[in-house]
């Protein structure tokens, strides 16, 4: 088990670094940072599965979970824009505090999309992989562009609720039901807040083909079980369709 979706170190895997400095991002924002789990090319033609970070993390942080992965995917993991400290990086403030602003988490979102405009095509699908603030990213990227996605898997994480004000940046009425949709979580999970889970409970009725395990013990975490149903899942819902 990894707490917190920490790898340890004997688990890193050899990290082939990628920045985007022509990349268009919204202003005050860094160039797109990435580390990938093959060199450029050995790339092409596969199917890509980006990796999303929790909060407080980095590009690093899920990369232990490359191994556990189908081999015959590309991983990539990207740095989230904002930085909390040497280290550390945000996508968007926390939604408990002051500085929450939901056009950061569309600032964010265009950030991801930009970038992976950039990269795309030259693999033959999309999925996301987002863990805890992470899949509150791989949802949102998903709700912005509802056909652009092979699968996407949410570990211990939650979709944005905007509140009843709605919110025009995502084209929910677009999920119809088709886009393979991984949850998997610990009832006990003390991070993500019961109105997050309720919310996103609500929102993946009907939206998405949902394949929702619940694993009990691993708080909030990754376990090797769960990554064994991941690999399963990637295997019949994307590369069979490949």
């Amino acid at each position: 088990m990894w707490n917190n979706g920490h790898m340890t170190e004997s688990m890193a895997q050899p990290q082939r670094v990628s920045t985007h400095p022509a990349a268009h991002h919204p202003a005050g924002y860094p160039a797109p940072h990435a580390v990938w789990s093959r060199p450029d090319d050995k790339r092409a033609g596969t199917p890509l599965v980006v990796l999303l970070h929790g909060y407080g993390a980095n590009e690093a942080d899920l990369m232990g979970l490359v191994p556990l992965l189908p081999e015959e995917f590309t991983a990539v993991s990207l740095r989230a824009p904002q930085t909390l400290g040497p280290g550390a990086y945000q996508w968007f403030p926390l939604m408990a505090s002051d500085d929450f602003d939901i056009a950061q988490v569309e600032a964010a979102g265009d950030y991801v999309l930009a970038w992976l405009d950039g990269v795309r095509a030259q693999h033959s699908s999309v999925t996301l992989l987002g863990f805890s603030m992470g899949m509150a990213m791989a949802t949102t990227l998903l709700r912005r562009r509802p056909r652009e996605f092979a699968a996407v898997v949410g570990l211990s994480g939650f979709a944005i609720d905007p509140g009843a004000r709605g919110w025009d940046y995502v084209q929910d009425g677009e999920l119809d039901g088709t886009v393979p949709f991984f949850w998997g979580r610990d009832q006990a999970d003390p991070v993500i807040t019961q109105d997050k889970i309720a919310y996103t409970l609500g929102w993946v009725r009907e939206r998405v083909d949902l394949t929702k395990i619940v694993y009990d013990g691993i708080m909030h975490s990754i376990s090797a079980p769960e990554m064994a149903h991941v690999a399963e899942f990637l295997t019949y819902k994307v590369l069979s369709n490949d």
